[in-house]
């Protein structure tokens, strides 16, 4: 009932507008990757999955951010469900990559961001790796791109408090790794299924 009213809480103040372009929303076990430029990307893109998906969808998130304080961290835990990743002093123990391959495992979908933290220029950073190793794990698993636009100016970076604009979700087609496809060159064509997202 808390999760329903804050994603209704969501949509409604950032005015967001869903597109599923490439694919319609599926209880299938999806990983949806999108572009990062605020704290508030993981919050739009999983309130407009419909209730029976975002039941099953578990974004992850930066621990060093929503560790910091008991709000923070009860919505995290208690409303999202979020996984909580280590993103500076990485370990064996705590490596985000075998965190994420565990919960796949069990049959839930993920929401990442592959460029490992908000980009402030005009374009996507480069991703990074662990996209490419989770579509390796678990190969059945479906890739969806997706292209989050203005959410950036709803909750700039440093700020707590959110203002209220419209934003974006474009959903693109999944996709899936190829057999005998590099790392690089796959990283680069899932990049690029993102920017292609936010041209439709």
């Amino acid at each position: 009932m808390i999760a329903e009213m804050v994603a209704q809480g969501i949509r409604l103040f950032s005015g967001v507008q869903a597109r599923w372009i490439g694919c319609q929303p599926d209880t299938s076990q999806r990983v949806y990757f999108a572009n990062h430029t605020s704290n508030l990307d993981f919050l739009v893109l999983w309130s407009i999955l419909p209730r029976e998906v975002r039941r099953t969808v578990r974004p992850v998130a930066a621990s060093d951010y929503w560790r910091k304080g008991p709000i923070r961290l009860f919505i995290a835990d208690s409303v999202f469900r979020g996984i909580l990743i280590e993103r500076e002093k990485v370990t064996r123990s705590n490596n985000p990559l075998v965190q994420l391959v565990a919960v796949l495992k069990t049959g839930d979908s993920l929401i990442i961001f592959p460029e490992g933290g908000r980009t402030t220029g005009p374009t996507m950073r480069p991703f990074k790796s662990g996209l490419y190793h989770l579509a390796r794990a678990m190969p059945s698993v479906e890739l969806v791109p997706v292209y989050i636009d203005n959410a950036s100016r709803i909750l700039p970076k440093g700020e707590f408090l959110p203002i209220p604009l419209i934003c974006s979700v474009n959903i693109g087609a999944p996709i899936h790794v190829r057999p005998a496809e590099s790392k690089e060159a796959f990283l680069s064509r899932a990049r690029g299924a993102v920017e292609g997202c936010s041209n439709t």
